[in-house]
């Protein structure tokens, strides 16, 4: 069997520098994130998506500590080579004390890094995070966790006042230390220029291919979640089809079963 080193925060932090581009999927479970794994995804996230993909939530804004400390300790008993990291959810870090608790918490459980949302206010609490010893990665343009605020999910970047401050909000978050962004829903020009601009690999999703890399719900992948599907998902199989079929088969020799001779 092939031996894999081990990928950490900084591995991914050296990819850009290197030429590689960053392959990141989720994973809420134990045998989604050994099948990852196996796959060679070197960025393996349990993300707050888990509310509508696991949990049937309308939203991540639903998503407590307790449900994301659950997951993860799930997902961390895979003893991934990849680097196995989590959302700090909705509400878990509006302070610097919560959040440097809160990351913690979700590093007992077997997170090697934390995400979270937003650039130049969240700056306390990445960098009290990073002192206590915990990898960051940032997440800008769309953030979920703040949907209902704003109305709805919306492309950013398309006004010059939102261009410019990604870009500011990019390149302070790199300057704080966090190892890699997220850019999600940025207009492709827009996102393509952060990219330019700064060392560290950005991680699109719906963004455009000018990121360092991109980041997907392995559900919308593989076609696991057949009642909602992101615009810019592409699947590459429908499990959920196939799911369904074996379903039935089992069903129908259970009902009528084959006459013993």
């Amino acid at each position: 069997m092939e031996t894999r080193s081990k990928v950490t925060p900084d591995t991914i932090r050296s990819m850009k520098a290197r030429g590689l581009r960053v392959a990141a999927l989720t994973a809420y479970d134990y045998p989604m994130a050994k099948l990852l794994d196996e796959a060679g995804i070197p960025f393996i996230f349990v993300g707050d998506s888990l509310g509508m993909v696991a949990l049937g939530y309308p939203d991540t804004t639903h998503v407590t500590m307790a449900e994301m400390e659950h997951h993860v300790r799930a997902a961390a008993r895979a003893k991934t080579n990849g680097s196995l990291g989590a959302d700090l959810p909705f509400k878990s870090y509006e302070t610097v004390a919560d959040a440097v608790a809160n990351a913690k918490r979700l590093a007992a459980v077997g997170a090697e890094f934390v995400k979270l949302e937003g650039g130049r206010e969240m700056l306390p609490q990445i960098r009290a995070i990073l002192a206590a010893g915990i990898p960051v990665c940032g997440h800008l343009g769309m953030l979920p966790q703040h949907v209902l605020e704003q109305g709805g999910y919306r492309v950013k970047g398309k006004t010059e006042s939102e261009h410019q401050k990604l870009i500011e909000d990019a390149t302070l978050l790199a300057d704080a230390g966090v190892f890699a962004i997220v850019l999600e829903l940025v207009t492709p020009p827009v996102a393509k220029e952060i990219s330019g601009k700064i060392s560290i690999p950005t991680i699109g999703i719906g963004s455009g291919d000018g990121c360092d890399g991109q980041i997907l719900v392995t559900h919308d992948l593989v076609g696991l979640f057949p009642w909602f599907r992101p615009k810019f998902v592409h699947p590459l199989a429908d499990c959920a089809a196939e799911i369904k079929s074996a379903l039935s088969q089992w069903k129908k020799s259970v009902e009528e079963p084959v006459a013993k001779n």
